[in-house]
């Protein structure tokens, strides 16, 4: 199981998966400025955590470019946590977890908030082992899985993938 999830391996899944969401965007572009400035900036943001992704996970570890490449990650991180909790569930207004709309996606929403801190504080403690495992578990959990469910449903993402 570990080869399966190995950082080689969740690089090449994220890699897909932001080529999947620059296409979507790509056709969807004359749709995003209609799109509430909160659900562009996260859009946008997540977009670029996808791209530090990919070279923190193959690279070396440790090093003063992981660092702060790990610095930028975790703030976009933790901010598009926050943020999220503004989203409604299932529609494009605002408003979210703030008027009593929680959804599963707010429970991710959560577990980035709390993570992306839990990652931090491990690897200043010199933890790689509980670190790392923060780190897997929020690429899998709130980038691949969260990513995926982008796409289905009718979602923003996936109507522009599908060209509608």
């Amino acid at each position: 199981m570990a080869s399966v999830l190995s950082n080689r391996n969740l690089a090449i899944a994220t890699a897909a998966l932001l080529a999947v969401v620059l296409v979507a965007v790509v056709r969807g572009a004359s749709q995003f400025p209609g799109l509430p400035l909160l659900v562009q900036i996260h859009l946008a943001s997540m977009i670029i955590i996808m791209a530090i992704t990919v070279p923190m996970l193959l690279g070396p570890k440790g090093t003063a470019r992981h660092r702060l490449l790990g610095r930028i990650w975790a703030a976009l991180m933790l901010g598009n946590a926050l943020l999220t909790l503004c989203f409604n569930a299932g529609s494009r207004q605002l408003g979210g977890v703030f008027v009593g709309d929680f959804s599963p996606i707010h429970a991710i929403s959560l577990f980035v908030a709390i993570s992306v801190p839990q990652a931090v504080l491990k690897a200043r403690r010199h933890d790689r082992a509980g670190h790392e495992g923060n780190i897997r578990g929020l690429v899998i959990g709130s980038l691949l899985i969260a990513g995926l469910f982008t796409l289905p449903f009718g979602r923003t993402l996936g109507e522009w993938l599908m060209g509608r």
